[in-house]
């Protein structure tokens, strides 16, 4: 069985969440933020104290879009994978990278500078630079999202799950939906309408 590594809302949500939508048996081991620091026995399983962590027979994963893409990949069949061939896999792959390069690595700067370090490394101007930063590139998914439900192949899949956990982020932890053009907060409500969604929401929060 499919061993998941997740804290709370942390970016391991992302495969959690794909779990649930692939209807996959999995154990998910919740763990306190930051793990490296409050559970020193898990750096042990993953010796960068990060997650996620997914363990799958022999194979082990730790960041959370290529965990999403390798399930869908081996896993399958899926209709939340575009096959090369299928028109829109130049911009599946593209949104699945742009998930965290783009749109999660400025938040984590922002989460890290403006909540977790202690108060004299807190930077104002580092938070405001790097909340600008996730403004703009916010843009390339209000254009996408302007005249369709799902950003490519014409259906809900990975490239959703990856992005949709970006914006999820943004609104729950850290601050960064207020400027949602109207389409884009549309978008993460239908997602959120989802049951695979509710489900992960509904494991990570148990005690």
């Amino acid at each position: 069985m499919i061993q998941l590594y997740h804290c709370a809302r942390a970016r391991s949500f992302r495969p959690l969440w794909m779990l649930e939508e692939m209807g996959l048996p999995y154990q998910l081991h919740l763990l306190p933020f930051p793990p490296r620091a409050l559970r020193k026995d898990y750096l042990g399983i993953n010796p960068l104290g990060t997650v996620p962590y997914m363990v799958d027979g022999a194979v082990r994963m730790s960041e959370s879009t290529g965990i999403c893409h390798y399930l869908a990949e081996t896993h399958g069949p899926t209709d939340l994978r575009i096959a090369p061939g299928e028109p829109d896999y130049a911009s599946y792959v593209n949104w699945l990278f742009f998930s965290d390069a783009t749109l999660t690595f400025p938040q984590a700067i922002v989460l890290r500078y403006g909540q977790f370090e202690a108060p004299e490394r807190k930077s104002a101007q580092v938070t405001e630079d790097y909340a600008q930063f996730f403004r703009g590139r916010m843009r390339t998914v209000t254009a996408a999202l302007a005249e369709r439900d799902f950003l490519c192949g014409g259906r809900f899949t990975t490239a959703d799950v990856a992005i949709g956990y970006a914006l999820h982020l943004a609104e729950v932890w850290s601050g960064l939906s207020g400027d949602f053009a109207p389409e884009v907060a549309a978008y993460l409500e239908r997602l959120r309408a989802r049951p695979a969604f509710q489900r992960a929401i509904a494991a990570e929060t148990k005690s």
